[in-house]
């Protein structure tokens, strides 16, 4: 499976939006410290994440949300954000 993610600093509840094929080791990875673009807003909570079967399918939903605004603002509104 491919997943996109959302996850959200809980210390300035900033969001990071990802995509990758293993959703537990990532989110660990972000909490440890692992990735440049996170390790400085530790610690992080999972608040949303989509399962695709189709890679192809994932990374485009990751684009959409990364890069159009509408996609982002409906999946906001969705998890009350």
């Amino acid at each position: 499976m491919y997943y996109v993610y959302v996850i959200q600093s809980a210390q300035d509840k900033s969001l990071y939006i990802g995509f990758t094929t293993d959703l537990k080791r990532r989110f660990q990875a972000h909490n440890k410290g692992e990735s440049k673009f996170t390790r400085s807003k530790c610690p992080w909570d999972l608040i949303y994440y989509e399962a695709f079967k189709d890679k192809t399918l994932a990374q485009q939903r990751e684009k959409s949300l990364k890069y159009y605004g509408k996609a982002w603002g409906q999946l906001k509104r969705r998890v009350g954000l």
